[in-house]
């Protein structure tokens, strides 16, 4: 046995009195830090890994990119790593500062489920098994895919910073199985409803939903939007910022939030109308802001929708996250390709759009079957016309 790697058998195996082996042995690889004093131990399922793993950690250490795991617990990792946040000395995965919004989110995550059940434990004795048993019982009571992602997002960015840097040996936050966004937390309205309830609105509400349902801005994007950003003549609005409560104009939500989606004719004519009820608004005004250039209010602005739609009679409460939904849909409907879909979507990768709106794409055999019909037999039977018309021509 290479030295440094040694089997690791379970509780109750015969071996560990002398027996014979019967459990499923791992292996234990170990390296010792002079400089921290401490040695740094990980297991492995076989003997071959262990090797190897210890052969580049005393490569590491012999540069001076490993350390041994401190004795920090979550707690005081979480503050540290807030603090260097908030202050812009650690960035995201990118390489920029991480928007005000997303730290309030992490920290509210931290503060709300993650530090009462692991706070006091050391970082480096949380495990793969710790943190499955918490998306386990997330998932017991109920609570969507997208929620316990996002609930876990603070811990992988600590643990993959800390990881990088050579401060942990091992991230436990990697392999977890969890759960994907569930179809039916997606909620869209039709076309035909979209028109009715902006139909219903006071005329200075309905350019703000026209554009979440024809272009599916974020809430903080519509916020932000300037008529500098809407291009009449190309038919297209620049997603360029995006609106932070506290920080007020900030960087899109990721690198590819930065887009171009095309405007459908009907926003077109919605937006020109509201252009001209403001005056010939300066180039950098907001598309909907107040008089005071505050950008609007969700919560007056839904309080506004819902009188309206009762008024209208028209049943159910549409939200701005709603309305971006139903955009998707209506590309979806209309035949944009996926890739498309992701790019006007502002997502981060195609991936996102499949698991958020894949159950809305054709992909049973009839709806296949019946898209391929209609395509086979327009191309078929035109093109046979045309050659027919064109031989006759020639004759």
């Amino acid at each position: 046995m290479a030295e440094g790697v040694r089997k690791r058998h379970s509780e109750g195996c015969s071996a560990r009195e002398g027996g014979r082996c019967n459990c499923k042995a791992g292996w234990e690889a170990s390296v010792y830090s002079r400089r921290d004093g401490k040695k740094i131990r990980k297991r492995f399922p076989r003997e071959a890994e262990a090797r190897s793993w210890r052969a580049e950690a005393k490569r590491s250490l012999d540069q001076g990119t490993l350390r041994a795991p401190a004795g920090t617990t979550l707690r005081e990792a979480a503050e540290g790593w807030l603090k260097g946040a908030e202050a812009g000395e650690v960035t995201n995965r990118s390489g920029r500062p991480y928007k005000p919004s997303t730290l309030r989110g992490y920290r509210r995550d931290l503060d709300d489920y993650l530090l009462p059940e692991l706070g006091d434990r050391k970082l480096n004795a949380i495990t793969g098994a710790d943190l499955q048993g918490l998306v386990d019982a997330w998932q017991g009571e109920g609570k969507p895919g997208s929620t316990i992602r996002n609930r876990l997002m603070p811990l992988r960015a600590i643990y993959r910073r800390m990881r990088a840097r050579g401060t942990l040996t091992v991230n436990p936050t990697r392999d977890l199985e969890l759960p994907a966004a569930r179809p039916e937390e997606v909620q869209v309205v039709t076309a035909a409803d979209a028109a009715g309830l902006i139909d219903a609105l006071p005329v200075e509400d309905r350019p703000i939903w026209a554009t979440a349902l024809y272009a599916g801005l974020r809430y903080g994007e519509l916020r932000a939007l300037r008529w500098n950003a809407v291009d009449f003549a190309t038919g297209t609005i620049q997603v360029r910022e995006s609106w932070d409560p506290a920080a007020g104009a900030v960087e899109p939500k990721t690198r590819k939030s930065r887009r171009a989606t095309p405007m459908p004719g009907l926003l077109r004519d919605v937006l020109l109308e509201h252009r001209q009820r403001q005056g010939e608004p300066a180039d950098d005004a907001l598309v909907f802001g107040q008089a005071d250039g505050v950008p609007f209010s969700s919560a007056t602005l839904y309080r506004r929708a819902d009188a309206a739609w009762r008024e209208a009679g028209l049943t159910g409460r549409l939200r701005l996250h709603q309305a971006r939904h139903s955009y998707a849909s209506y590309l979806i409907a209309a035949g944009a390709n996926p890739k498309a879909i992701s790019t006007f979507m502002g997502h981060a990768s195609i991936n996102v759009t499949f698991d958020l709106y894949g159950h809305l794409m054709p992909g049973t055999v009839a709806e296949v079957a019946s898209l391929l019909s209609g395509y086979l037999d327009a191309q078929v039977h035109e093109g046979g016309e045309a050659a027919r018309v064109a031989a006759a021509a020639i004759d």
